[in-house]
C-alpha cells in the first residue's frame, strides 16, 4: 500500500505538468471546458504509456523504491501486451463506481464515500484469492515479488 501512495505522488507531478501542456497548448480557459473530456482521455493514455511501459521493464520507480517486481504467473518478466491488460484491468479499482455513480450526479463527498467505500471492498476481496492477490492482478496473469537483491528484513 505505501508503493501505491508512493506512486500516487509521482503521478500528480505527472498530471501537473501534462495538464497544464494539455490546458495550455489547448487554450482552455476554465475546468469545465468541453475539451475537459479530451484532458481525461489524454491522461488515460499517458497513464497507460507510463505503466506499460515500466511495467515491462519490471518496475516503475515507486516499485523500485519498495523492492517489489511485477511478472507473469511463470516468473517471467512480463510482455508489453500483458503489462497493457494489467493496466485495463487496474481500472476496476475506480471503474465500477464511477459508472454506477454517473447517472445520479452526486456531489464530490457522496462520489468520495462511495469511491473509498469500493476501494475498500475490491481490497478486502483479494483476501478471499488463494494467493491473496489482488484481482487486477490474477485476471492480467500477473504477481507482484520482491525484487532480486532486496534487503531482507534482518539487515535493515
Amino acid at each position: 500500500m505505501a508503493c501505491w501512495m508512493y506512486e500516487g505522488v509521482l503521478l500528480f507531478g505527472i498530471v501537473f505538468v501534462a495538464g497544464w501542456l494539455f490546458s495550455t497548448l489547448g487554450q482552455m480557459r476554465e475546468a469545465m471546458d468541453a475539451r475537459r473530456t479530451l484532458l481525461q482521455a489524454f491522461l488515460f493514455m499517458l497513464f497507460g504509456i507510463y505503466f506499460t511501459w515500466f511495467w515491462a521493464k519490471g518496475q516503475t520507480l515507486a516499485m523500485k523504491t519498495w523492492h517489489i517486481r511485477i511478472v507473469d504467473r511463470a516468473g517471467r518478466p512480463v510482455t508489453q501486451g500483458r503489462a497493457l491488460l494489467r493496466y485495463v484491468c487496474s481500472w476496476l479499482w475506480f471503474l465500477p463506481p464511477a459508472a454506477a455513480l454517473a447517472p445520479f450526479k452526486p456531489t464530490a463527498g457522496e462520489t468520495g464515500v462511495v469511491m473509498l467505500g469500493w476501494v475498500t471492498v475490491w481490497a478486502l476481496l483479494s483476501r478471499f484469492h488463494p494467493q491473496r492477490q489482488f484481482w487486477h492482478d490474477a485476471l492480467a496473469g500477473t504477481r507482484l515479488v520482491a525484487a532480486v537483491g532486496a534487503p531482507s528484513a534482518s539487515s535493515r
